[in-house]
């Protein structure tokens, strides 16, 4: 399973709004097939691992990081194919919650003869799909809050500059954070001072050919010359942002606005993620700009609290991933 999870993980920025599925077959203990999902519009994990593995797949064990589909969509049931290549055995990372797939696939599977073993890696496989989970069960995008800080919790200086906190591996790791999102939301604020592009160049060179630049929201207007055109804007509730967003097929928001934007999220309690690059450095200051804008928790009896879920050196910085409790 965790051989399916790397597969899945080499095509993370090029399947949405599809899932990020891995596939690996397995016959007497030798891995005979492995497989990911392609494009919109191309086969699902399980189909190209099964014409990976051809004839050898007969009697096989068939490991696959979310359940397979038992409906036609822009590809065939992934169902028919697994019966038709003789899979014996079928081991599921984790349930697909999109109510077209939920249940039906192992069901199928198991009417059909073929021995069905579930949440095998589960938690790997979860934590690599949080975005698509997320979003089939809400019907909302998965937030991802990112911010550059400080070692002293500073995302600006008091006159507003903030290039560079960070040096170029966590750039860089933006960019694939970027790649990795359908959208991209920052406030008109951050517009006019910094004047971004928001576009995943650094990521797309870095692995030789190109990779599809994320849909940008503004939050407010925003001048037609500015480098983030084409970019849509939206005025009112972030609720209302995060509902559309969900019906248009948005798996996952990437908001990177500044700590207006950042506490406006964040006092809402839509943030699903907060990834910090934190900076070996000090502004040593209580005027420069804090990670958060806005009234916080009035006490610490209030103070919300979670988990690290990942921490990473990039460069001479760190990648902090948080998960509130309750998220």
């Amino acid at each position: 399973m965790l051989q399916a999870v790397a597969a899945a993980a080499s095509v993370r920025h090029a399947t949405s709004p599809n899932p990020w599925v891995g596939a690996v077959v397995v016959a007497d203990g030798v891995v005979v097939g492995t497989g990911a999902t392609g494009p919109p519009g191309g086969p699902h994990a399980e189909i190209n691992a099964l014409a990976d593995a051809g004839a050898s797949a007969r009697g096989a064990t068939l490991y696959t990081t979310l359940e397979p589909c038992d409906h036609q969509g822009r590809t065939g049931p992934c169902t028919e194919a697994i019966l038709g290549a003789g899979i014996a055995r079928v081991v599921v990372g984790v349930t697909d919650p999109d109510p077209e797939v939920s249940g039906r696939g192992t069901a199928r599977l198991r009417k059909d003869g073929i021995d069905v073993l579930e949440g095998v890696a589960a938690a790997e496989v979860a934590e690599q799909l949080a975005a698509y989970l997320h979003q089939r069960r809400t019907r909302r995008p998965y937030v991802v809050l990112k911010l550059a800080a400080t070692l002293d919790g500073r995302i600006a200086a008091p006159d507003g500059s903030s290039a560079w906190i960070t040096g170029a591996e966590a750039r860089a790791d933006v960019h694939r954070l970027r790649a990795e999102s359908d959208a991209v939301c920052v406030g008109a604020g951050t517009v006019r001072l910094d004047d971004p592009a928001l576009t995943v160049r650094d990521w797309s060179s870095s692995r030789g050919g190109p990779v599809v630049d994320p849909r940008r929201i503004v939050l407010g207007s925003v001048a037609g010359d500015a480098r983030v055109q084409p970019a849509e804007t939206h005025e009112g509730p972030l609720e209302d942002l995060l509902d559309r967003l969900g019906a248009e097929g948005v798996l996952q928001l990437l908001v990177e606005g500044g700590a207006d934007v950042a506490g406006r999220f964040h006092r809402a309690g839509l943030v699903d993620r907060y990834v910090v690059y934190l900076a070996p450095a000090l502004l040593g200051g209580d005027d420069g700009r804090p990670l958060l804008a806005g009234p916080g928790a009035p006490t610490m009896a209030e103070l919300r609290r979670g988990r690290f879920a990942s921490v990473v050196a990039l460069g001479d910085d760190l990648r902090l991933d948080l998960v509130l409790d309750g998220s």
